[in-house]
């Protein structure tokens, strides 16, 4: 585990993946803040439970490492896994650079990459009583 990439099965702590992606040459620090919303698909959404791979930080770390390295700036991610509730924060990903474009881009980047590459599994479970893994 490296302090710019994170799973936890504890609340997030947006503070630490700022102060990770933080420089004083850095004019921009671009947060992304992933939120349990209470609705998908049109059905409203009670809570989710978020599964991970046992080596889910190390494909986390694998891509924070990557996509700082081809963009050339700071960047991070922690992710929370187990219960979490409508408003819960699931995701933070940041990045900084000298100036806000390249901090947005890097950002949006890493979030997609984080996407499609880190092995971590999501059940919602729906107002209705029905649950269903998304996204396997």
């Amino acid at each position: 585990m490296t302090e710019r990439a994170i799973i936890s099965d504890q609340p997030l702590n947006e503070e630490a993946i700022r102060a990770a992606v933080g420089d004083a040459a850095h004019g921009a620090t671009v947060m992304f803040c992933g939120v349990v919303r209470d609705h998908d698909g049109g059905q409203a959404v009670h809570s989710l439970d978020y599964r991970a791979h046992p080596d889910a930080e190390r494909f986390l770390a694998e891509i924070v490492e990557r996509v700082g390295a081809e963009t050339g700036l700071l960047v991070a991610a922690a992710h929370r896994v187990g219960d979490l509730r409508i408003g819960d924060v699931a995701l933070f990903a940041a990045a900084s650079a000298g100036h806000r474009k390249e901090a947005f881009e890097a950002c949006e980047r890493l979030v997609e990459e984080i996407k499609r590459g880190v092995p971590i599994w999501k059940r919602q479970h729906y107002a209705d009583g029905v649950s269903e893994w998304v996204g396997l």
